[in-house]
């Protein structure tokens, strides 16, 4: 399929132009083709084809629950294409035939979704089908792999723009994981009634992880409580050494004996831009100090 020159947009109804996804990923390697029958407002009639070979710049975004997946084309040319697949509310992307689509983000209930706009161009409303011949996601709607075809009619006319869209990515990175450790002896300082505490954080990745909560000690009835919060840099390789002070919250200070100690670490994932949490219950022994 050659490529052609991009066609100068008329104005429609609505001017409808497509938002790139938020985090989207760089297609590895794919390509994005369609073309139109005369009449077809979205193509012109004409036909279009990209690809990372050609040095077009394809990117891709799933969602959280797998139900949407968007690609977009930065064309060498200039041009820009949106293409959008949505199963139907509450169901993920799988291999199928979608049947019935109708414009996303707007699909009823039950229906799936479906949109190809770009140039300036976009449908009101449009009818269309999907089919997804190979779909793989990993964490946090990583697209690994899409192999789909689609036609997609705009404004109820029955000329159609028809294509296909291939992407390989390399498997989806590992989740940044965390690991805690508390350790089981602390101080509880004579001077300003402070306990305190330390212990190891480990990570997967670099990351900069914050750990926080509450020591709780109990002595002749009294509740003493103090939270505290803390942050390190961790890097892979070797745990990373913690510390923090936790400042009691009433006038009575902390004091030689157990504590419970609840410690939250967390961090960004530094891939999947989502937070990561690990937490901790354990019995430190304070000492005077």
């Amino acid at each position: 399929m050659k490529r052609a020159a991009a066609i100068v947009a008329v104005p429609v109804l609505a001017v409808l132009v497509g938002a790139g996804p938020a985090q989207a990923q760089t297609v590895a390697t794919g390509s994005l083709s369609f073309s139109g029958d005369p009449g077809d407002y979205i193509s012109g009639g004409a036909a279009y084809a990209y690809s990372t070979e050609a040095k077009d710049r394809l990117t891709v975004n799933g969602s959280e629950d797998r139900n949407h997946i968007a690609v977009s084309v930065s064309g060498f040319n200039s041009d820009w294409w949106y293409l959008d697949f949505a199963a139907p509310s509450g169901e993920a992307l799988t291999a199928g035939t979608y049947a019935g689509a109708t414009r996303y983000p707007f699909q009823g209930a039950g229906a799936p979704g479906l949109s190809l706009d770009g140039n300036g161009r976009g449908c009101n409303t449009l009818t269309g089908t999907f089919a997804i011949q190979n779909v793989v996601f990993g964490p946090h709607g990583y697209v690994q792999t899409l192999d789909a075809t689609y036609e997609q009619h705009c404004e109820g006319f029955e000329a159609a723009a028809r294509g296909e869209v291939h992407i390989a990515n390399p498997p989806a990175p590992p989740e940044l994981a965390i690991g805690l450790k508390v350790a089981t002896d602390g101080t509880a300082s004579t001077l300003n009634g402070n306990a305190y505490l330390h212990g190891t954080v480990a990570c997967t990745a670099p990351a900069q992880v914050t750990l926080s909560g509450t020591a709780t000690q109990v002595k002749h009835n009294v509740i003493i409580r103090g939270n505290y919060s803390t942050q390190v840099a961790c890097t892979p390789g070797a745990p990373v050494s913690w510390t923090a002070t936790a400042v009691p919250a009433g006038t009575t200070p902390f004091q030689k004996g157990k504590a419970e100690v609840v410690t939250q670490a967390t961090a960004l994932d530094p891939v999947y831009n989502t937070n990561v949490s690990v937490d901790d219950t354990s019995v430190v022994t304070l000492t005077k100090g």
